[in-house]
């Protein structure tokens, strides 16, 4: 019965972690708050290229507000043309609509939460199996006639 318990942490867990994936948004604008992900045009990689760096190929943050020309972003990452990613810590920057290409919108992943929490539940089952660690262990062998006052302490 106290077996279950680790399970259920390691389980819940993984719910919590989940998988997100970038989804194309289609035409509308998502609303403020929402995590989304814009390319950036080659115009805008020469107009940002100054404060954001020359080789941005996509902006990933939280929308703070839309207008009709510009989007302002609580920055998390910037992918680069070249593979690599930056980190930012939600700094805001105002990216004209005429710099950027698709948007996508941040969304759970159910498929791959799915995948995820079964690899991680089978891993830790199997750990805790091969370590014996939930009572399927065995003693150690005794001998015939082995008990407490026939055994011999040695130094």
């Amino acid at each position: 019965m106290h077996a279950a318990r680790p399970f259920r942490f390691v389980a819940l867990t993984v719910v919590l972690m989940g998988c997100y994936t970038l989804q194309p948004v289609g035409g509308s604008v998502p609303a403020p708050g929402t995590r989304v992900a814009f390319d950036v045009n080659d115009a805008g990689r020469v107009a940002l290229g100054g404060t954001m760096g020359p080789e941005i190929a996509q902006i990933e943050g939280r929308l703070i507000d839309a207008d009709t020309g510009a989007f302002l972003i609580a920055v998390s990452t910037v992918r680069l043309l070249r593979g690599g990613e930056q980190v930012w810590s939600g700094e805001q920057v105002r990216v004209k609509t005429e710099f950027l290409g698709p948007a996508y919108e941040r969304r759970f992943s159910r498929g791959r939460s799915v995948a995820l929490g079964a690899g991680v539940l089978g891993t830790f089952a199997g750990f805790l199996i091969t370590r014996a660690l939930i009572g399927a262990g065995s003693e150690e062998p005794r001998m015939p006639g082995d008990t407490a006052q026939a055994r011999i302490v040695r130094p």
